[in-house]
């Protein structure tokens, strides 16, 4: 084991050598806090509390705050791995400025939220723990805002083979695990799974409706719509349900209403156009489409080697050649036919051909035409055998 850390130390410390201003000097605000967290209690002072969040106390400087505080070694290694993964993958697509806004707006939706959500659940139990005992931090809801923008980017690569695993699945899959850690009481507070799921919730709705690029705002495309987080078999459920609400918020102007715009007048054929699709996602599809069908032709290929049908013409062609002997200019042909018969036509045969040879070598046709020769066989009896 400690001959693999110097290899991981040094892939480490290339892989963030390689990142942005932004990446390292959130990673290093991590691994600070962390440090300052043997001293003092972070969580409480840095994180979200929903009793003091809100009115009278009002911290909402723990909203900024709270993404970056870690108690524990592995907490750290989740949150730079989170923020190290966002340079390599995201930041080449977006720019360093998009990504310091993605990482602000995910963080403050999903610590306002988780306090929200238990401020009502205090106010259906009436437990001051909901309040008052619950500290909301750590990377969980980053993470669920990085795992939507990696599916709206890369959703159809493959995570693991066996089973076989698309990044498109990663939300679903993280929202379960860490459903079923709560419940097996291995997680101590709901404080991740509720920071997880609104870290999510929020980073789609950032995605899908007012991220600013090159083709104008958000991404409308129906593999990123909200049902698509689900099975099939709830999507259509999910889906109408997802249309009301959003019908409602475009009413109240929360949200804007899809909008498609036809090219008419393209040289090829009517394109229609998302605002929101962009060219780059449109064209990495392709080559993944392209890929896998070239991938399945060449199986099928392996599969059935058919013959080819130029190998058939030649050999047959082979075979007429052997079977048919071409006849000789003296009409010679092998046969095994006796000597007496075949002696007399043989040279009644020559007689006749060189007669003609004569007489047309002589006379030349008048319109300077050369006409093809006739050839007039005559039989003659054999000799009868005394």
């Amino acid at each position: 084991m400690n001959r693999y850390l110097p290899v991981a130390r040094q892939h480490f410390l290339a892989a963030l050598a390689s990142t942005s201003v932004v990446v390292k000097a959130i990673s290093a605000l991590v691994v600070l806090l962390y440090l300052l967290s043997w001293a003092v209690n972070t969580p409480y002072a840095l994180g979200v509390t929903p009793g003091y969040l809100f009115p009278p106390n009002f911290w909402v400087w723990t909203l900024v705050t709270h993404g970056v505080v870690e108690q524990h070694v592995w907490g750290v290694a989740a949150n730079v791995g989170t923020v190290m993964a966002c340079g390599r993958l995201l930041e080449p697509l977006w720019g360093a400025l998009e990504l310091l806004i993605f990482f602000a707006v995910v963080n403050v939706s999903a610590g306002l939220l988780a306090g929200f959500s238990y401020l009502l659940t205090y106010v259906a139990t009436f437990d001051l723990d909901f309040l008052f005992a619950v500290r909301v931090h750590g990377a969980a809801g980053f993470l669920g805002g990085v795992l939507v923008a990696l599916k709206q980017t890369m959703g159809d690569t493959t995570v693991l083979r066996v089973p076989q695993v698309r990044l498109k699945a990663a939300p679903a899959l993280v929202l379960l695990f860490l459903a079923l850690l709560r419940l097996s009481g291995l997680l101590d507070s709901s404080a991740p799974l509720a920071s997880y799921s609104y870290g999510a919730l929020s980073g789609w709705v950032y995605l899908r409706f007012y991220q600013r690029h090159s083709r104008g705002r958000g991404d409308m495309s129906d593999h990123f719509a909200f049902a698509s987080f689900f099975p099939e078999a709830v999507q259509p459920a999910v889906g109408l349900l997802a249309g009301l609400v959003h019908s409602a918020l475009v009413k109240m102007k929360v949200c804007r209403k899809m909008v498609k715009r036809y090219d008419v007048g393209a040289p090829s054929s009517i394109t229609i156009s998302l605002p929101g699709t962009d060219p780059q996602d449109a064209e990495r599809r392709r080559q993944l489409a392209l890929k896998a069908l070239n991938e399945r032709l060449k199986r099928v290929e392996d599969q059935s080697a058919w013959p080819s049908m130029d190998d058939e013409e030649d050999d047959d062609d082979d075979e007429v050649r052997t079977d048919t002997q071409p006849l000789l200019p003296g009409g010679r042909e092998p046969s095994s036919t006796p000597r007496t018969a075949g002696g007399a036509i043989s040279a009644s045969l020559s007689s006749t051909s060189s007669s003609l040879m004569s007489q047309s070598g002589g006379a030349p046709s008048s319109g300077g035409v050369q006409h093809p020769e006739s050839s007039i066989i005559s039989f003659e009896d054999a000799p009868s055998r005394s």
